[in-house]
């Protein structure tokens, strides 16, 4: 969808995006706050800006409890959500155009007027608590936090967060609530039809009625390797595996679509060279990689299962074809297959106002940068391949690397399989 994009900066302290999307029938926002499980007070209630976010909907100034809220918010066809990382909490609502300004308005009085009260906290952590204990038997999720342990990540992983939960009062809630929903924290994007409307959302989004505060910095880890995380679980059948590759940096966009077009080559089809042949041998019925950029490093992660017969053999193949491409062993035409494909999936990325904002968000809230959409296209055209090695030796020569898994097997076992990626 063709479409502008302008920031704004409040006289409040916020700033955020107007997407203007000509003839959108809907319109899109997220406000986010760095408010995440990074800034709460202490670590003995980690799990604060979940439970925050669990009562963004419910009792506020208008509205007695999260079922009168709901219903008025969704009466004509309107949607929202909330989600918690390490860094954000952020706040979405997609609605039909012609009542823009009446979700706009509810979206204002969940955000800055809640009243938190016993009741709604009491559900809400044990909501929570229900809602952590059913990832416990996702092993990617299970895994994926240890392994940003193992390289240095100040987190918790799953059951640790869990048990934080008890610990939580609604004293603590209101204290974080007020300490990071401030107006300097706080970055918005608005995509749909905003021509004629400018000057309107402008002094919408002024009157939120939000103390001045100030924009978190993100925390900077300390980095290294670790040996592998050996998750044991006796009913396993299988291995679940991840992986990373780190380096200390924030990619540029173009270097993160060079990675793109390496993951492709070696995992993204079932012609690849390491999904596609695993599956060819046998060895594996799913596995992946991609590269994930935060404000000051950037992951290239690996992950899949494997059955405990097959892993010696799938982990050979990876250290392989990693080592292929390391060494530069990458055909020309392959390289322009990865683009060409990396270059229609970008555009087929962006057919409603929720994506484009999404594709906005991403760099946007993290570090304040507007790659504009029209740009990526010759930007993906101009890859170079040797480029792509090259970051790819960055990653490898990081010396910053994390392994995880969970199965039934010895943890020797288990460190063997890693020890086999030795590059």
């Amino acid at each position: 969808m063709k479409h502008s994009v302008e920031e704004v900066k409040l006289k409040n302290g916020s700033r955020g995006l107007f997407i203007d999307i000509p003839g959108a029938s809907v319109m899109s926002t997220r406000v986010q706050f760095r408010a995440g499980m990074m800034y709460a007070k202490n670590k003995n209630v980690y799990e604060i800006p979940h439970v925050v976010e669990h009562l963004a909907f419910g009792a506020n100034a208008k509205f007695k409890d999260e079922q009168a809220f709901e219903a008025e918010f969704t009466k004509n066809g309107a949607y929202h959500n909330a989600w918690t990382s390490d860094i954000s909490v952020c706040y979405e609502t997609e609605c039909a155009d012609f009542e823009w300004e009446r979700i706009m308005e509810l979206q204002k009085v969940s955000i800055t007027e809640p009243r938190f009260n016993e009741e709604e906290l009491k559900s809400e952590k044990a909501n929570v608590r229900s809602e952590l204990t059913g990832y416990m038997n996702d092993y990617y999720r299970l895994l994926w936090p240890r392994v940003q342990q193992a390289v240095g990540e100040d987190i918790l992983d799953l059951s640790e967060r869990i048990k934080t939960i008890p610990n939580i009062e609604l004293k603590d809630i209101r204290e974080h609530y007020r300490r990071t929903h401030t107006a300097h924290n706080m970055r918005f994007i608005i995509a749909g039809r905003i021509k004629g409307r400018r000057k309107q959302l402008i002094h919408m989004l002024e009157e939120w009625d939000l103390k001045e505060g100030r924009e978190f910095e993100i925390p900077v880890a300390d980095l290294h390797s670790s040996e592998a995380v050996s998750i044991r679980r006796k009913d396993a059948s299988n291995i679940t595996f991840g992986f990373s590759l780190v380096t200390p940096r924030h990619l540029e966009p173009d270097e993160v679509f060079a990675m793109n077009c390496l993951n492709h080559i070696l995992n993204g089809t079932t012609n690849s060279r390491i999904f596609g042949a695993a599956r060819k041998r046998g060895l594996v019925y799913g596995m992946g990689s991609s590269v994930a950029a935060n404000a000051t490093s950037t992951y290239w992660d690996f992950d899949g299962e494997v059955n405990v017969e097959n892993a010696e053999a799938l982990f050979d193949l990876i250290q392989l074809e990693l080592m292929r491409a390391l060494n530069g062993e990458i055909l020309d035409m392959d390289f322009l297959a990865a683009k060409s494909y990396a270059l229609g999936r970008f555009q087929m990325g962006a057919q409603t106002p929720a994506q484009i904002a999404d594709y906005y968000a991403e760099g946007y809230f993290t570090n304040g940068m507007i790659q504009r959409y029209d740009t990526m296209p010759n930007l993906i055209k101009s890859i170079d391949k040797f480029k792509m090695i090259e970051l790819a030796r960055e990653f490898a020569g990081s010396g910053i690397k994390g392994f995880a898994a969970v199965s039934s097997v010895e943890k020797a076992f288990i460190s063997e399989l890693e020890n086999r990626l030795n590059f």
